[in-house]
């Protein structure tokens, strides 16, 4: 299959022609279906020459081309409707009847706030052109309305989003002027999967009830399903946190497919790089170091801990927090004794092959470092983050100490 990518350079663009390579080129194997061997790339800096070779061979298209911020309002229609009349008379130029997308906005409902848009008013024109080109050809026409896009974009431009995480992330500044507004987004990474969908015949189809989605099995439009709808004052709430994340080590809460887990994710990607690292605290004694990596709401925090050679640390028991060490380097002894029973229990362990060791809630436990030249390097992970006010930590060691 070859495709054809209008606006390639766009957020969309540059984001759908990354994941098109990863399939073309074998390194994403969630499509076994889609065969693509060409990328045809057109943007601002092509030529109509490109165009026409491109349109010549194309198997899809993807018109994603547009005017989001021009210099006069009429440029509106002239960058969305009159692209989009060049593009398909070139493709009926040669005669190639290929399916084809169109990227439009909800703007297009021209309904509520909408109403008098003219850039809304150039996204409709836009789409009547598609249904009525693919009436007349016979080709496939899918056209989306999407709602804010949430992707990596320039800031200050078209996306609050992308303004919000931006200045939070450089620490400038920003204003919020009303933080009960209501966004609805869709994620890029959600977006280019259903392009994929598209690709394979799998699309879903919608109607629109003002500005509403509706979803049905033969709408007239294509949709993404997957739309998230928080509040601006949510947003940068969430961005707050995120900011304070090295320093008090608690990661927010990101269930799969959550809105905060995309926005961290799209917030981490315009991080300046002098802040791509961070120190940790790191609590050193003769014995070693012990330091805290990272802390949970909801499955208490990790750490790294080193234990110098000979060294045995540990040696106490807890009523209902519960630790796994996970010995990464070194050779090292667990041992675990049920201060009720007696029982013990014990466990080498070694770097050399890598397993989980339980300490029980009311077994006294200890980690020993079996080398005399070499560091043992344990992950502890642990069920809740130490609260030194209630530490539940209770020292006793587990074999008599001579």
């Amino acid at each position: 299959m070859r495709i054809l990518v209008t606006g390639a350079k766009g957020m969309v663009g540059t984001a759908l022609v990354n994941n098109l390579k990863n399939i073309r080129d074998g390194k994403n194997k969630t499509r076994p279906s889609l065969h693509i061997s060409e990328i045809y790339e057109y943007d601002i800096d092509s030529t109509l020459e490109d165009l026409d070779r491109y349109c010549s061979s194309c198997d899809f298209v993807f018109n994603l081309a547009g005017v989001n911020r021009p210099e006069n309002p009429e440029d509106f229609m002239k960058g969305n409707f009159g692209f989009a009349s060049t593009l398909l008379d070139t493709l009926k130029k040669h005669d190639n009847k290929c399916p084809i997308m169109l990227s439009s906005s909800i703007q297009a409902t021209l309904a509520g706030r909408f109403g008098n848009s003219e850039y809304g008013r150039s996204k409709k024109a836009g789409e009547e052109l598609f249904f009525s080109y693919g009436a007349e050809v016979g080709a496939k026409v899918a056209v989306y309305r999407f709602p804010n896009l949430m992707g990596h974009s320039r800031p200050k431009y078209n996306s609050a989003v992308s303004t919000f995480c931006w200045a939070v992330a450089n620490d400038q500044p920003f204003t919020v002027n009303d933080r009960s507004t209501e966004l609805e987004l869709l994620y890029i990474d959600d977006l280019v999967e259903g392009m994929f969908d598209l690709l394979e015949g799998k699309e879903q189809h919608c109607e629109f009830d003002g500005v509403e989605t509706v979803q049905c099995d033969s709408g007239r439009y294509c949709c993404v399903p997957v739309t998230h709808k928080v509040t601006l004052g949510e947003i940068v709430d969430l961005l707050s946190e995120f900011k304070q994340q090295p320093v008090t080590l608690m990661m927010p809460k990101m269930p799969a497919g959550s809105f905060s887990k995309k926005l961290y994710s799209l917030y981490l990607s315009y991080l300046p790089p002098e802040k791509f690292k961070y120190a940790l605290k790191m609590n050193v004694d003769d014995r070693g170091s012990f330091t805290e990596l990272v802390h949970t709401e909801d499955c208490g925090q990790v750490s790294i801990n080193i234990s110098k050679p000979g060294i045995t640390k540990g040696q106490h028991w807890h009523n209902s927090k519960w630790e796994l060490f996970i010995v990464v380097q070194g050779h090292g002894l667990i041992q675990e004794r049920n201060i009720n029973t007696g029982e013990t229990v014990e466990f080498e362990v070694s770097g050399d092959k890598i397993e989980a060791v339980h300490m029980i809630p009311g077994w006294t436990h200890n980690i020993i470092n079996l080398s005399d030249t070499e560091n043992l390097v344990t992950v502890m992970t642990c069920n809740e983050v130490f609260n030194p006010q209630r530490p539940d930590t209770f020292f006793e060691p587990v074999l008599p100490i001579c």
